[in-house]
């Protein structure tokens, strides 16, 4: 759904490959296209892999990511426009040209032949190109929605507003599959709040962390400004007291709030109403649509003692966990009114800056891209109206992409993958050693159930009753939140929707979900680096082989693991399976906490909070590397260009993730995104292959040597 809600709740439950960075940051107008440094460019060689990108000054086994990446590295610039350069980048540009190249012959043709649908896209993507229009309208399309948060009475009042699509709300959620009942859909609340990207940001005292809030705080002042503030700065000071004690008494740390066992508590509307006490709850979850149930799941409910224990929770992990939900219903109660209203206002500009006054839309870039990520260049307007249109009307787009881009044969090579991928991990499990036969079987009941989906859902969404209109890009934006928001709430007391995806065809990534037992790889991501039809098979086992195996690998991490074949949240495991799993995932949270890039050794990887995506990588290259094995048994494997193939095997996985950042990209990665950064999901993983070893004549007293008894065998 396009609500904007920062929660805890089942979204966090698909676990995606990665997050391209042009995904990430906000981005405003264009520069003049000449003023540019040229896009890079990657060369696959003749096979799949350029071998003369490999860079012989480093040795395999002191960087093997170097090895690979760093001489394409060295001579590709990390362009103005980005925070973050690479593989996945260069292939999501790839996705957006070929996107607009489509929405270009649809704007070509004359109106007149135009259908409805086609004719809806050209509006959205005009619209939000048409900067000239958008500054000429000033302030006047968001000042009816300024002015009902302003004169809003009382809280009831500005609840109300909270709870109608496109409108910013502290609370929120949606209609998601129940995590314990996966027959049937359930109403996830939670809360959020922050401006910042974690409360780290709150809590950080150095002169680094303070800059950061005084031009956060700076950035709100201009909203304010334009919301017609007389004190723009005195607001700004309010609201950032406010989330600051969100910060400090109500947020959660995100190691915490990964235990899915702990963020499923449900309540029936009784009792979520006794959990609001005077707060207008019930009237609230009345307003949203969401009323017609008998079950209602609020992700952070602080554990009671007696249910810490029965968790496992420790006295550490107790103090990471703030009031949660029922603390920002007090909150909310205790704030002044003209605070909670300020703090909308602010919302509501922040999110919509780029349909709002260049201004507002280039101070949200010099904060959020410039101060938070380092990023000194605004994207492109059009690259950014492509990204609109796909919002809005995406799936629209992506029946046109897979009838251009995606050839059946890309298809039928990658359903071959996938069942090879599932024969890997059964022999995996009959062969694993620590894993007795009561969960081995449970496990391979799940495996039995995967749902793989790759390229494209048959029923693609056609967006039926949802009005957009030339020169309206805010009404645009509003009027598909009120329609994504009624098509979520229309799922309750139904069947479950097991076509449904939660990615565009045309997007760059792969994930699973637990919920439904399903992994899914769009059409986007079935291209090379990842995957390519003449490629060898080693590279394509490496590359998208690696993928397969790291979201079916989600099924099996520590958070995905306790789910079961249907996708319901059970413990399946005996309690001996799951400490020996535990004591493994423990040494890779060690290994992974070891990685320190920044600060002299300061600043490291949070091997805790990256665990799901590492067990994924680690796991998942090693059946990629069993099912590659298998597609080449009783075959003569051929050396290329000096390579074997289990070298060029290896060399796939770590070309997949040539990636450059700038340095505060990297940090704000480093708190908030649970996949290591890229140099890691090379080194980290491969350090824990015995193949890997032998392939590069890898020794003691490498870098990345670790002793056979230290290397972690999971999958």
């Amino acid at each position: 759904m396009i609500r904007r809600v920062a929660i805890l709740g089942a979204s966090a439950l698909a676990l995606s490959l990665s997050m391209p960075a042009m995904a990430e940051e906000p981005v405003a107008a264009e520069k003049a296209a000449e003023a540019k440094p040229a896009t890079p460019t990657m060369s696959f060689g003749t096979w799949g892999v350029d071998p003369e990108l490999l860079d012989p000054a480093i040795k395999p086994g002191d960087d093997f990511f170097g090895y690979v990446n760093q001489e394409w590295l060295d001579a590709n610039p990390l362009p103005a426009e980005y925070s973050r350069f690479g593989a996945f980048t260069l292939l999501g540009e790839k996705s957006v040209s070929d996107v607009k190249t489509l929405v270009d012959e649809l704007t070509a043709k004359a109106p007149e032949t135009r259908s409805a649908d086609e004719e809806r896209i050209v509006d959205v993507y005009a619209s939000y190109l048409d900067t000239d229009a958008i500054d000429a309208a000033g302030m006047a399309p968001a000042q009816p929605y300024i002015d009902a948060i302003a004169q809003a009475p009382d809280l009831a009042a500005l609840v109300h507003l909270w709870t109608i699509p496109g409108y910013p709300s502290p609370l929120g959620g949606g209609v998601e599959v129940d995590a314990k009942e996966p027959t049937r859909y359930s109403v996830y609340l939670g809360s959020g709040g922050l401006g910042l990207p974690d409360r780290d940001y709150y809590l950080d005292s150095t002169e680094k962390g303070e800059g950061i809030k005084q031009k956060y705080r700076e950035f709100m002042a201009v909203l304010f400004d334009a919301a017609g503030y007389a004190d723009p700065a005195s607001a700004a000071a309010a609201v950032y007291a406010f989330e600051d004690t969100l910060a400090r008494k109500v947020e959660w740390d995100r190691t915490v709030s990964r235990n899915l066992d702990l963020i499923y508590n449900a309540y029936s509307a009784e009792g979520l109403a006794q959990l609001g006490g005077d707060f207008p709850i019930a009237a609230m979850i009345n307003d949203m649509g969401l009323a017609e149930t008998d079950r209602f799941i609020v992700v952070n409910i602080p554990p009671s003692a007696e249910r810490a224990k029965e968790l496992g929770l420790d006295e550490a992990t107790m103090a990471k966990i703030g009031s949660g939900f029922p603390g920002m219903l007090k909150l909310l109660q205790e704030t002044p009114l003209a605070t909670l209203k300020a703090w909308t206002i602010k919302e509501f500009l922040e999110n919509n800056s780029s349909v709002l006054p260049s201004h507002i839309d280039q101070a949200d870039f010099a904060f959020f891209g410039t101060t938070l990520s380092g990023t000194p260049e605004q994207r492109p307007r059009w690259k950014r109206a492509i990204a609109e249109t796909e919002n809005l009307l995406g799936e629209l787009l992506g029946a046109s992409y897979v009838a251009r881009y995606f050839p059946p044969a890309s298809k039928a090579a990658m359903d071959e993958l996938v069942a090879n991928l599932r024969v890997a991990l059964a022999e995996s499990l009959k062969a694993n050693d620590w894993m007795g036969e009561e969960t081995k079987k449970q496990a391979m009941a799940k495996l039995d159930s995967f749902d793989p989906k790759i390229g494209y859902r048959a029923n693609l969404e056609t967006y039926d009753g949802l009005t957009v209109g030339m020169g309206t890009p805010l009404a645009n934006r509003m009027a598909a939140n009120a329609w994504a928001w009624a098509d979520n709430v229309d799922k309750l007391g139904k069947p479950i929707d097991r076509t449904e995806w939660g990615m565009l065809p045309q997007t760059v990534n792969a994930y699973y979900n637990p919920l439904k037992n399903e992994i899914v790889f769009p059409a986007g991501i079935l291209q090379q680096p990842f995957f390519g039809a003449s490629a060898d098979l080693a590279v394509n086992y490496g590359a998208i082989g690696g993928v397969i195996g790291h979201e079916i690998g989600h099924g099996f991490d520590d958070q995905g693991s306790k789910f079961d074949a249907s996708g319901a949240l059970r413990n399946w495991w005996t309690d001996a399976d799951r400490a020996a799993f535990d004591k493994r995932t423990d040494t890779l949270v060690a290994q992974y906490n070891a990685f320190c890039p920044l600060d002299d050794g300061e600043t490291c990887v949070n091997g805790r909070l990256t665990l799901g995506e590492n067990i994924g990588d680690v796991g998942g290259l090693s059946l990629a590397y069993r099912a590659y094995k298998l597609a080449t048994a009783g075959q003569d494997v051929p050396v290329i260009d000096g390579l074997t193939g289990d070298q060029r095997f290896f060399l796939s996985w770590a070309q997949v993730w040539r990636s450059q950042q700038r340095e505060d990209n990297y940090r704000r990665r480093l708190r908030t995104d649970p996949h290591s950064p890229e140099e890691f999901r090379v080194n980290g993983v491969v350090r824990n292959f015995d193949a890997w070893y032998k392939a590069f004549n890898v020794q003691p007293g490498d870098a990345l040597y670790l002793p056979p008894e230290e290397r972690v065998k999971i999958w």
